[in-house]
């Protein structure tokens, strides 16, 4: 009896050609597509595009500083020879802080002291000389005033005689003369006077003015032996004061530094992408304590540019110079945005491009996006995703392709 038939289906050719295409779909399956790379699903972090509100601020880690350090200098050369404070000690504005010997300096200013006190006393001699001249035209004018006087009652005697007939008109003449001469020789010497009076004063103002240019100088002299003493320009915490007795030192050379105690600012490093963003005026929180950024210093150094920020009010009781404090600087208002968490996605392509899951999440595409504000948690999406879709938020770096094969 004859064998029916196999169905087509059955036959090895149809079955041979059915596993020749099943094996074609599962390479294609399998292989990756041109220009793609495969990464371990479990490797990367995925984030999803959401509109949430977005808290545009800056968080820092800042520095406790002085709000005002005041350096000391040494004024005039020498060799140390007492230390009167030790570092670290409170000090007063003015206060002798160590003294320097300089034997030459000592007797130079001696000598100048020498000079400079002859000179007075050549002024003072002067001086003298222009007082005993005024005294003595005083006393010419008084006996001359005197003398006319006498003249004048000895005429009007004379006169009342010449009128009875008793004395000639000869012997009053004489009378007449004298008194005629006397009053001539005041009105002289009174003129005379008052021209000396003028040069006189002349004279005096001009000695004055030397004598006051002699004191500043013997004044500045002598300051240059209080110049050995060094002294805190300001008061406060005296730091960095390491000089030692018998170092030798010059004009100019910092002996340390007075740190204002009690009056703090804060000072921070901040990554150079906030550069355009941190301005003077802004606000900031630090332990509950409301600040300001009171100073922005743009010079760039491995990336970073610093910024310095002032307590609203008195500084905190408590702070201590190089205390670190968690900082929060506030760039602007709390608003709804399309965001996407912060991650490594941002250093691998600067935050221009990044790789956007299909719908079945087994591949990821490369696409360009326009990142705008950021915190620490989130990225601000300006254009390139839509709400709801994800990305890879992992540092994919070295991956050189635009596909990604998530396996």
């Amino acid at each position: 009896m004859a064998r029916p038939p196999r169905p087509w289906w059955r036959r090895p050719a149809t079955i041979a050609a059915a596993v020749a295409v099943l094996a074609a779909l599962a390479i294609w399956r399998l292989l990756p597509a041109a220009g793609s790379t495969d990464v371990a699903a479990a490797d990367v972090e995925i984030g999803e595009a959401v509109r949430a509100p977005f808290a545009d601020y800056l968080p820092v880690r800042a520095t406790v500083a002085p709000r005002v350090t005041t350096l000391v200098g040494v004024l005039s050369g020498g060799q140390v020879e007492t230390l009167l404070v030790q570092d670290g000690a409170m000090v007063a504005a003015g206060q002798p802080l160590a003294t320097l010997a300089n034997p030459e300096l000592k007797l130079d200013v001696l000598t100048r002291e020498a000079q400079i006190a002859s000179q007075l006393g050549q002024v003072a001699g002067e001086d003298l000389g222009i007082e005993r001249n005024r005294l003595d035209r005083a006393a010419q004018i008084a006996q001359a005033n005197y003398d006319l006087i006498k003249a004048q009652r000895e005429l009007g005697i004379r006169q009342q005689l010449h009128d009875r007939g008793f004395v000639a008109d000869a012997g009053l003449r004489s009378f007449a003369e004298e008194a005629a001469y006397q009053e001539k020789r005041l009105a002289q010497l009174r003129s005379g006077g008052a021209a000396e009076a003028r040069i006189t004063a002349t004279q005096a103002a001009r000695l004055a003015d030397t004598r006051e240019r002699l004191q500043g100088n013997l004044a500045a002299v002598r300051a240059g032996l209080d110049a050995l003493v060094v002294r805190a320009p300001a008061g406060g915490r005296l730091t960095n004061f390491t000089i030692q007795p018998g170092q030798a030192l010059k004009p100019g050379d910092p002996a340390g530094q007075v740190d204002s105690e009690g009056s703090w600012k804060l000072e921070a490093d901040v990554d150079e992408f906030y550069l355009g963003r941190v301005r003077v005026g802004q606000r900031a929180t630090a332990n509950e304590q409301r600040l300001a950024v009171s100073k922005v210093l743009p010079a760039v150094k491995e990336g970073r540019f610093r910024v310095e920020l002032l307590f609203g009010g008195t500084s905190p009781a408590g702070l201590n110079r190089g205390q670190t404090l968690d900082t929060r600087i506030t760039l602007g208002s709390t608003a709804p945005a399309l965001t996407v968490p912060v991650g490594g996605w941002l250093e691998a392509g600067g935050g221009t491009s990044a790789f956007v899951l299909d719908a079945d999440g087994r591949h990821a595409r490369r696409r360009t996006v326009q990142t705008g504000r950021r915190n620490p948690e989130q990225v601000e999406i300006l254009s390139g995703l839509r709400p709801g879709e994800r990305i890879v938020i992992t540092n994919l770096s070295s991956v050189k392709g635009d596909i990604l094969n998530l396996r």
